[in-house]
C-alpha cells in the first residue's frame, strides 16, 4: 500500500494535488498537511532555501509516507533520516530549491520539479511592471486618488520611451523570456537575448549577443535567468551603467541577480527613467530599504507567478511525475537522476 503525503499550501492547495492524484493512485493512502505560504512568508528551513512549514511538522506528516507533492515543505537531512520510507519528493515549483538534493540522493529519494508552470503569469507581469514603470501608473494613480490632478506628468522629460521601435533587452531566454520576447515583438520591439543555450536557429529566431551589447543596445532590459552560484550578481554596477540615458530595468526572476543599490545610483541620478521589482535581496523588504524612497521603482510583493493557471499547472505536472513513478518509469523532470539508477 503506498502512502502518499499531499504537503499544500493557500495558492497550490491540497484539493488540486488530490483531485488529480486519487485516479492515479487508486488503492493508495493520502494524508494531507496545509503549509502557511503565502500567507507567511517563506525563508530559510534548516540548510534548504526558500521554504515553508517546520521539520518538526514535516517529520509528523511524512512518518510512513512514500511519496510526498508539495511546493514549498522543506527536505532537509534531519527530515530525510527520520523518513526512511519516503522515495519520491515532487516539488511543483521551477526548481527545488526548498530541498536538500545531496542528502535526498543519499538517501535514495529521487526529487522532482516542474519547469515552466508559472511562465506564462511571470511573462505577462513582466510586462505589466514594464508599461507600469515606463507609464508611471503607480505614481499618477496615487495622486489622483489624492485629488491631484498632474499635467506637468505630459512635460517632455517627464514621460518615458514607447516599446514600438524600442529594443528590449531580454537576459535568459527560457519558458518566460521567450514568452516575453512573443509579447513586446506584437508592441513592434526589437529584441536582443543574451542566453549562452538560446537556438538561434529555432522556429522563432533571436538576436543573439553577449550581456554587455545587449546592456548598451537596449532602452528596456528584463531579467529572467535562473539564481545559480554563477549567475550571482549578474548584474554588476558596471553592466547596469551600460544602459542607455531614460533605460527602464525590470527583474521578475530572482533578488540575488543584479545589484539594487547600483539601479537606485541611476535612477537618483536620472540616468535611468524607471525600474520594476517583484523580487528583492531581502524578501520582505525590510522597512529602511533604500527602494522603498528611490523615485521611479514599482514594485510588486514576489507574486509574478501567481495565477490561476499556475497552480493547476503545478498539480498537474506533480501528478505526472507520481503516475509515471508508480509505473515503474522515470519521471520527465528529476533533479538527482542518479538515485533512479539504483531503483529496484
Amino acid at each position: 500500500m503506498t502512502t502518499i503525503l499531499a504537503a499544500g499550501d493557500h495558492f497550490v492547495r491540497n484539493s488540486l494535488f488530490t483531485e488529480l492524484l486519487r485516479p492515479i493512485a487508486p488503492e493508495a493512502t493520502f494524508r494531507e498537511l496545509t503549509l502557511p505560504w503565502p500567507v507567511e512568508p517563506f525563508g530559510a528551513v534548516a540548510e534548504v532555501k526558500e521554504a515553508s512549514g517546520t521539520e518538526e511538522q514535516l517529520i509528523e506528516a511524512l512518518d510512513g509516507a512514500d511519496i510526498c507533492v508539495t511546493q514549498m515543505a522543506p527536505l532537509t537531512e534531519r527530515i530525510l533520516d527520520a523518513s526512511p520510507g519516503l522515495r519520491l519528493f515532487c516539488v511543483g515549483r521551477g526548481g527545488p530549491v526548498n530541498a536538500n538534493l545531496a542528502a535526498a540522493t543519499r538517501h535514495g529519494v529521487a526529487v522532482t520539479f516542474a519547469p515552466g508552470r508559472n511562465a506564462t503569469a511571470t511573462a505577462e507581469h513582466t510586462v505589466a511592471l514594464l508599461l507600469a514603470a515606463t507609464r508611471r501608473v503607480p505614481a499618477t494613480h496615487q495622486d489622483l486618488a489624492a485629488g491631484i490632478w498632474r499635467g506637468d506628468y505630459y512635460r517632455y522629460d517627464s514621460v518615458g520611451p514607447e516599446l514600438e521601435g524600442s529594443t528590449v533587452g531580454i537576459v535568459g531566454y527560457g519558458a518566460i523570456g521567450s514568452r516575453v520576447a512573443r509579447i513586446v515583438r506584437g508592441f513592434g520591439a526589437h529584441v536582443l537575448v543574451a542566453d549562452p543555450y538560446v537556438d538561434e536557429s529555432g522556429p522563432a529566431p533571436v538576436e543573439r549577443v553577449e550581456l554587455p551589447e545587449l546592456m548598451r543596445r537596449s532602452s528596456f532590459v528584463t531579467v529572467h535567468a535562473r539564481a545559480t552560484a554563477q549567475t550571482e550578481g549578474l548584474l554588476s554596477r558596471e553592466l547596469i551603467g551600460l544602459m542607455p540615458p531614460g533605460g527602464v530595468l525590470v527583474n521578475c526572476a530572482r533578488g540575488s541577480l543584479l545589484d539594487y543599490d547600483a539601479v537606485c545610483d541611476a535612477l537618483d541620478e536620472g540616468r535611468l527613467f524607471g525600474a520594476a521589482f517583484d523580487v528583492f535581496p531581502e524578501e520582505p523588504l525590510p522597512d529602511a530599504s533604500r527602494l522603498r524612497r528611490t523615485p521611479g521603482i514599482v514594485m510588486t510583493p514576489h507574486l509574478a507567478g501567481a495565477g490561476r493557471r499556475t497552480a493547476h499547472n503545478a498539480a498537474g505536472l506533480v501528478a505526472d511525475e507520481v503516475a509515471r513513478f508508480l509505473a515503474g518509469r522515470d519521471p520527465a523532470h528529476c533533479a538527482n537522476p542518479e538515485v533512479l539508477r539504483s531503483r529496484p
